[in-house]
């Protein structure tokens, strides 16, 4: 356990905001752990990490990492994330979301990211709900959920991250949840190696915005109905009856070049053509 502690404590800042501000149960926090273990799975220099983080619960994460970080304007995370992956290839820029940040406010430059397929890996936290600034309903709130701007049920359909993000052309497209940790931190780790863009989302409850209105009496309810639902991709695809499963693992998974590295090779050739100059 020990061990376990120095290697998350290398990578956080010593700062005032500890304990985590997390509600009691929520999951943000083993997604941070995840993150953390991702990095240094890879060996990851600190000072080569970027995190940019939204505005929500999940944009705190930012204030918890030794990283290079910025904590966006809600919904902007991707246009700063692109802007630093542009200026300086080198650099790993991890952008941090939750799902009203990353698929509502953020959803143009989501899928724009993902159509470009800048070399950017999105960490999206969906937790159904707009947590942190009151009980909205998101556009991943499941229909017939209640939330405080949906007292009589969601009435519109939920977006399925995984399906919009691989439909948008994403290189990468994986989804795992805070239940199976092992799983999640490999599917950190394989996205912080992968070119172009890669989106990894986490499953993670809200039991005080989302839970508590939505028939879960505790946190520990929530986790056990993650435990329940989510289903192996490759089990998910032998059931004969999928209803209620959620299939996580990876489900896109292609070696193509991000735009930073095609704009690299488009001014090397502008460079040839005269002359060797700049």
């Amino acid at each position: 356990m020990a061990e376990v502690t120095q290697l998350i404590h290398q990578y956080l800042r010593h700062n005032k905001k500890f304990p985590l501000v997390f509600c009691p149960g929520c999951g943000h926090g083993i997604v941070l752990g995840s993150l953390v273990r991702g990095v240094h799975a890879l060996g990851l220099d600190k000072d080569d990490v970027v995190v940019v983080a939204g505005i929500g619960c999940s944009g705190r994460i930012a204030a918890y990492v030794d990283f290079n970080t910025v904590h966006a304007t809600h919904g902007r995370a991707l246009t700063i994330a692109t802007g630093i992956k542009m200026a300086n290839p080198e650099l790993t820029v991890i952008a941090v979301m939750g799902d009203g940040d990353a698929f509502s406010i953020g959803g143009n430059h989501l899928i724009h990211a993902a159509r470009r397929n800048i070399g950017v890996t999105a960490l999206v936290l969906n937790n159904f709900i707009y947590g942190m600034t009151g009980g909205q309903c998101s556009s991943t709130t499941p229909e017939g959920a209640y939330s405080h701007t949906s007292p009589m049920g969601q009435l519109e359909a939920a977006f399925d991250i995984v399906e919009l993000t691989r439909a948008a052309g994403a290189a990468g497209v994986s989804r795992g949840t805070v239940f199976h940790v092992k799983a999640l931190d490999g599917l950190v780790a394989d996205a912080l190696t992968r070119p172009g863009f890669n989106l990894v989302e986490a499953l993670t409850p809200c039991f005080t915005q989302y839970g508590r209105g939505n028939g879960f009496k505790n946190a520990v309810e929530m986790f056990k109905w993650l435990k329940e639902r989510a289903v192996p991709l490759e089990a998910y695809e032998k059931l004969e009856d999928k209803s209620g499963r959620i299939p996580i693992g990876t489900f896109v998974r292609r070696d193509v070049p991000g735009l930073e590295a095609r704009y690299a090779a488009m001014r090397e050739k502008l460079r040839e053509r005269k002359g060797g100059a700049a």
